[in-house]
């Protein structure tokens, strides 16, 4: 509690670094912050060719059953790469500055999920034009969005901590993180995992997470309890895992920076 406290008393810093880290994303490109928004529909446009022209899958509109989850797993992936390296690139602020450290991952975490706020803006247009929206059901993206959240940031503590000792972890997370998307349930439903395996399926973290994204903006329907729970258990144990890894290790971070 005390270690919670303190964090948010920085608060104020880290705002600072996330506006700060959202205009250096596209400072030198010609359309800036406008990326945000056409990063999605061009992905969008892509998906639409090239699974309603060229390969047609079984299901129906399935370029937008693949958008709806692979926006939420994009911000995760992103959270990843920048946290496994949110301390070692901020070198010269941590050997010199005294904060809570804590607040490198928290600020790569929630800059890349202001990102997917802003992204789902666009996702909500695309389903209000082809499927519709449910508004009873649309509320619950925000306990999906927390529960991702939650698991992005213990993610990103653990590695972020881990990659200050061990450098080649991040060119490991990479590899990692893209087979993590294929055991993921991106670019096909758990209907598709044979029953037998679907148990194990589910100790993914990201499988119940997905999931509850896809319900609320494909089907139209609120997520199952047992889902959002889940997903709650699984982002709390890596968020205290992360929590307490990080404590350790962040003593000697100076030293080995």
């Amino acid at each position: 509690m005390r270690e919670l406290k303190e964090i948010l008393q920085y608060r104020e810093m880290i705002a600072l670094l996330v506006r700060r880290d959202l205009r250096v994303r596209y400072k030198r490109s010609f359309l800036g912050f406008a990326w945000t928004f056409l990063n999605p529909l061009l992905q969008l446009l892509v998906y639409t060719v090239v699974f309603s022209v060229i390969m047609r899958a079984g299901v129906e509109r399935y370029y937008l059953f693949l958008f709806v989850a692979l926006i939420p797993w994009m911000a995760m992936a992103g959270s990843i790469a920048n946290g496994s390296t949110c301390v070692t690139a901020q070198a010269g602020l941590v050997t010199k500055i005294y904060f809570p450290r804590r607040v490198l991952p928290i600020t790569a975490v929630t800059t890349n999920f202001v990102n997917l706020a802003l992204c789902m803006l666009v996702v909500l247009a695309v389903c209000a034009c082809t499927v519709g929206l449910r508004l009873t059901v649309l509320w619950y993206l925000i306990p999906a969005f927390l529960l991702e959240y939650l698991l992005a940031l213990g993610i990103a503590l653990l590695v972020s901590g881990l990659t200050v000792y061990f450098r080649d972890l991040e060119y490991i997370l990479s590899i990692l993180t893209m087979a993590w998307q294929f055991l993921s349930p991106v670019m096909y439903s758990v209907d598709m995992v044979p029953e037998n395996l679907r148990p194990l399926f589910y100790l993914n973290p990201m499988t119940s997470i997905l999931v509850c994204f896809r319900d609320v903006l494909y089907y139209k329907t609120a997520p199952r309890l047992s889902e959002l729970l889940l997903a709650l258990g699984t982002g709390l144990c890596f968020l205290l895992l992360g929590w307490y890894v990080f404590g350790r290790l962040e003593k000697r971070f100076a030293e080995e920076l």
